[in-house]
């Protein structure tokens, strides 16, 4: 009689258990990403080939071509958007030279049991409604507000200050607004950064700021991008803030999308106009990437030391 047995097969799985088992553990993000991102951004594609069949219909799509293109891109909306970039890109800069210092300051200067509570502080604002913050520095730039009478108490002004409803505001308020952002990513590549390399740039007889340019900078480069990204994107699409404290002569492009689909009902030339401000906003991310890519080669090159004879 044979004992030989046969090498057991493994079992099909039931599509019950493909369905409940380890796979199920990104359905959160896969429906997250599918039903917050895929299917909205199908939609405004599919609605920007459409059309506005009458003034009492918002949206029409037996009919599609690329005709609301040319409509969204109105003399009125190529100003605002140069004026959107602008802002954003400014705005970005400010954030990112107010943030590195910090960023730094934080992760290096304080003691890690202060820690915690600095990062409190910085979080603590961006926790709050983002239309609370912003109607604050309403208040706060108004010609009979605080910042208004503190100026002129101390004779830096001679009337009331004239800058809410400008993009002067408005510049003020996504800076304030996208801080944190910037900070929190600088903040942990900085901390990431390693400092037995700082101070074995310190022993070679670096100085602080030879060894923040060599050592610290170039090792939290991936939080500057991060950083970068995380402002300038949203900060393309911002409405709440220019609505508050921008008004008419502070407008960006997301108000006049806002304005398409609320105001005017045409939803097609509002879905054009939001696919421009992506396909856009792509575009700058993607010549930033390009350019980051470009100085780092540069920089590689100009750091090369060629050997001649085993000497440099």
């Amino acid at each position: 009689m044979s004992t030989q047995t046969r090498p057991q097969q493994p079992r099909p799985k039931k599509p019950a258990a493909k369905l409940f088992g380890p796979a199920a553990m990104s359905f959160p993000t896969w429906a997250y990403a599918l039903f917050f991102f895929i299917i909205p951004l199908a939609l405004i594609v599919f609605y920007s080939f459409g059309y506005k069949p009458d003034q009492f219909t918002a949206i029409a799509t037996d009919r599609l071509s690329f005709g609301r293109y040319p409509e969204a891109m109105s003399a009125s909306f190529v100003s605002t958007f140069a004026a959107t970039l602008r802002i954003s890109l400014l705005g970005t800069l400010l954030c990112l030279i107010i943030a590195l210092p910090f960023a730094y300051w934080l992760a290096i200067k304080v003691a890690p049991a202060r820690r915690s509570l600095a990062l409190a502080l910085v979080m603590v604002p961006f926790w709050t409604n983002f239309l609370v913050r912003t109607l604050g520095w309403q208040i706060m730039l108004s010609p009979d507000g605080f910042l208004s009478n503190w100026l002129q108490g101390l004779g830096l002004l001679d009337g009331p200050l004239d800058i809410l409803y400008t993009r002067m505001a408005v510049q003020i308020g996504v800076v304030y607004n996208y801080l944190p952002l910037m900070i929190l990513p600088l903040f942990v590549a900085i901390d990431a950064s390693g400092k037995k390399l700082r101070e074995a740039s310190y022993d070679l007889g670096a100085g602080k700021v030879k060894t923040f340019m060599r050592v610290t900078l170039p090792m939290a480069m991936p939080g500057v991008v991060s950083g970068c990204l995380l402002v300038f994107i949203p900060l393309n699409g911002d409405y709440v803030t220019a609505t508050v404290l921008g008004g008419a002569s502070g407008s960006m492009v997301g108000q006049l999308i806002a304005n398409q689909f609320n105001t005017a009902q045409n939803w097609a030339v509002g879905a054009a106009m939001a696919m421009i401000l992506i396909i856009s906003t792509l575009a700058v991310v993607g010549v930033g990437f390009a350019l980051l890519k470009l100085g780092q080669a540069i920089t590689a090159k100009l750091n090369s030391v060629p050997l001649h004879d085993g000497r440099a």
